[in-house]
Parts: structure tokens; sequence; C-alpha cells
């Protein structure tokens, strides 16, 4: 599997814990850590958890090794690093605070809609 189905898998994987305002950002050509940046939020604690976990244990499923999970217990911004794709899962003031995709303004979405329905 590549980095654009284990980003296929990650999206997914959030949505279906009820993730809001998911984004995918293509990292090519602007970071070194990863291809893909996927940003979204949580509205408790054990929401943001549930995202993290899901993210985490679906990934495995479809083999991949989770190189680290830091975040979880304090469960205010989670960084799920799968390699190619990192995972941050924010409580919502968290992610108001940091703003990442402002930070990261320069790169561009990527149509998941397309990509987990097509």
């Amino acid at each position: 599997m590549n980095e654009a189905e284990l980003l296929k898998v990650a999206y997914k994987a959030a949505d279906d814990k009820r993730a809001e305002d998911i984004v995918a950002l293509n990292m090519n050509g602007i970071s070194l850590i990863a291809d893909y940046f996927v940003i979204c939020h949580g509205n408790s604690d054990k929401q943001v958890q549930a995202i993290a976990k899901e993210v985490k244990d679906r990934a495995e499923e479809e083999g991949y090794t989770i190189k680290r999970m830091e975040g979880y217990d304090e469960a205010r911004w989670v960084l799920v690093d799968l390699g190619d794709v990192v995972v941050h899962v924010f409580h919502r003031e968290e992610r108001d605070y940091y703003k990442l995709e402002k930070l990261w303004g320069d790169a561009p979405l990527e149509d998941m809609t397309s990509r987990i329905n097509g």
C-alpha cells in the first residue's frame, strides 16, 4: 500500500469516529516530515482519544507500523505518526489556538471526497 492509500485509511478512520472539519494537506515539497498531514478535531477528551485510537488501529490492520503516537493521555493534541502520513487530532480549543492549516497555508488541500467515494 502506498502513501495515498494510507492517507485514505487515516482519513476514513477519523471520519468514522465523527472527527470534525477533517482536512488533508499535501506536504510534498513543503515539509520533510511527511507527504501528507491530516488535521481534525474532536469536542471532548474521549472523542479525541477515540479518533486517534481508530486511526492507529485501522493503520495497523492494514499492515502499517505506527512510528509513534504522542499526546494521547492528555487528549489535547494527539499526533499519530504513520510515516508518510501524520495525523493531528486536536481538541477544538487547541486547533483554534495552533491553526496548523494557516501555518502550512502553502500546502494544497487534497480532495478526499473523490478518493473515498471514487
